[in-house]
């Protein structure tokens, strides 16, 4: 009997342990399947190509042992077996692949393989999600077989298109259903799935983020005679929509999601979860659940019904953390190989998140590039004995836009170049003031172009360049690109006063991507003169 079933018959509190019951394991319960499933992975690895590969002949019988003796890795450890897609060579054969975006200018997506094994671990907590989205407390059940899902994530073989997959279709049903959505192009889906929301209902919303926000936002545009016309095509939608308009008229504004559901639960993904949380609570009427996972490790966090922290997952992954002073290290150092902690060595604080995989996955000692603060050792008020986090965000060289792509360098850097114009150098960075921006510093030889010319043609050279930038425009409608042109002399005075300031040669020009606020105030700055010192040769940047 799954889950679904035991809900049907009412057995509400099996279903609740067999979903959400990771939340009362005690930490000790945690390590003790962590060690577990890590030593059966270590098992699948020594007879498999890659695993002999990345242990390097190493063959450790504990914990400890592992720590020790592998290193730790990147993607591109696995590109070589990852992107060819070689089954053979991996620890276990995998049911499907799914892909996120990569460094653009090497690689464009990151493929990734999910076992059968790991998909039978992530439905129970495909539940959990829904479950802590709409309950009030332990062993409430607030959905009934059938509600209605709101289908607004990435199809496959994006990783949110693999969770719509696994969730339970005898227990859901997806507007419009998972068969046909992953068919149609996003404009059709969603207008597909507003046309089935307004006749048939709607209980629970699944989207990312800026989705959420983008719908939220079309709702608002459309609230009037010829918007609202698209939405009549089925006649079980007039009383809805009548009582929606009526609701938000009284309220003195545009039409709502909120005004035409009441949604019974909202799960939200994505990068900037939290910086639009409260624009989604006002459209939608209803707090949404943020969880935190990425396309290597699927699922490692999520918000139970109190909508504070994270809790991780013990199951999925084996997890490391390294602490921010050791990642920093290691960026500036190379050569460095830093020291993690384990689940229960976390204390309050910032670390970069590290995991291997269980169940037959490929990554091991795998370097997400994420950085999370760890905000308590336990959630007191639900009596959860496990780490609670926060997403604080990558600490590559890369920048990540609404969860729809990350932005490297050398992209940013070709765009610059494919416009044409006569520049110094840059520097970028992401901002978020209301809505995430990438913000692209630059100082021009000339004074060719305005700030507004600017933007459009590198909007328009990153479009060209980056698929998912381009998507995030005609997905949500966001333009993230915003654009300063620096004061002349700008990158020059800035290294003379580091040079002044007894910077090393390393130091005498500004990262080009996410510099700090004191950089970008010294690069606007005109406050000093520009002295005379001579400079490195060569091109600057």
């Amino acid at each position: 009997m799954d889950i679904a079933e035991l809900i049907k018959s009412g057995k509400n509190q099996e279903a609740w342990d067999w979903s959400c019951g990771f939340i009362d394991l005690k930490i000790d319960d945690c390590m003790r399947i962590q060690r577990r499933l890590l030593m059966e992975q270590l098992n699948l690895l020594k007879d498999c190509e890659l695993g002999r590969y990345i242990l390097n002949g190493a063959v450790p019988r504990t914990t400890e042992e592992f720590r020790a003796s592998v290193p730790l890795t990147t993607y591109d450890d696995y590109a070589p077996y990852l992107l060819n897609k070689r089954e053979n060579t991996l620890p276990k054969k995998p049911v499907l692949w799914q892909y996120t975006s990569g460094k653009s200018a090497e690689y464009p997506y990151r493929w990734v393989p999910v076992t059968a094994e790991q998909l039978v671990d992530i439905e129970p907590l495909l539940f959990a999600l829904a479950l802590f989205s709409g309950c009030k407390q332990r062993y409430e059940i607030p959905f009934k077989p059938h509600d209605k899902v709101l289908y607004g994530m990435a199809p496959p073989p994006y990783a949110t298109g693999t969770m719509a997959r696994v969730f339970s279709r005898e227990m859901f049903d997806f507007l419009p259903p998972i068969d046909q959505a992953e068919k149609m192009s996003f404009e059709e889906r969603m207008h597909l799935s507003f046309e089935m929301a307004l006749s048939e209902g709607l209980d629970i919303g699944f989207a990312l983020s800026s989705v959420a926000v983008a719908i939220g936002d079309r709702f608002k545009q459309r609230g009037n005679g010829s918007g609202i016309k698209t939405w009549l095509k089925r006649p079980q939608a007039f009383p809805r929509l009548a009582r929606g308009l009526i609701k938000s008229r009284l309220a003195g504004r545009p039409l709502l999601p909120k005004d035409l559901w009441k949604l019974k639960g909202l799960i939200t993904f994505g990068i900037d979860t939290s910086i639009y949380k409260e624009k989604i609570k006002e459209m939608w009427g209803i707090e949404p659940l943020e969880f935190y996972g990425c396309t290597e490790a699927v699922l490692i966090a999520m918000q139970t019904w109190d909508h504070e922290s994270m809790t991780l997952i013990p199951h999925l992954n084996f997890l490391e953390f390294i602490p921010e002073a050791e990642s920093l290290r290691s960026r500036t150092d190379p050569a460095y190989e830093p020291k993690t902690r384990l689940l229960d060595e976390i204390t309050p604080g910032n670390y970069e998140l590290v995991i291997t995989s269980f169940r037959g996955g490929p990554f091991v000692r795998y370097r997400l590039g994420h950085m999370v603060k760890v905000t308590s050792r336990r959630n007191e008020a639900l009596d959860i004995d496990i780490p609670q986090i926060v997403f604080i965000g990558r600490v590559d060289d890369q920048i990540d836009i609404a969860g729809f792509t990350r932005l490297s360098e050398k992209v940013i850097w070709q765009a610059i170049e494919n416009t044409g114009l006569d520049y110094v150098d840059w520097t970028a960075r992401k901002e978020v003031n209301g809505a995430p921006a990438l913000h692209l510093f630059i100082e021009l030889k000339e004074d060719v172009v305005n700030t507004e010319e600017a933007t459009t043609i590198i909007h328009k050279e990153l479009k060209k360049l980056d698929t998912p930038y381009a998507e995030l425009e005609s997905f949500t409608g966001l333009k993230p690109l915003k654009v300063s042109l620096l004061p002349r002399n700008s990158f020059k005075s800035y290294g003379q006063r580091q040079h002044r300031a007894g910077a090393d040669l390393t130091q005498l020009k500004p990262p080009h991507i996410n510099p700090s606020d004191g950089i970008v105030e010294a690069l606007m700055s005109r406050s000093e003169e520009v002295r005379s010192v001579k400079e490195p040769a060569g091109r600057s940047g």
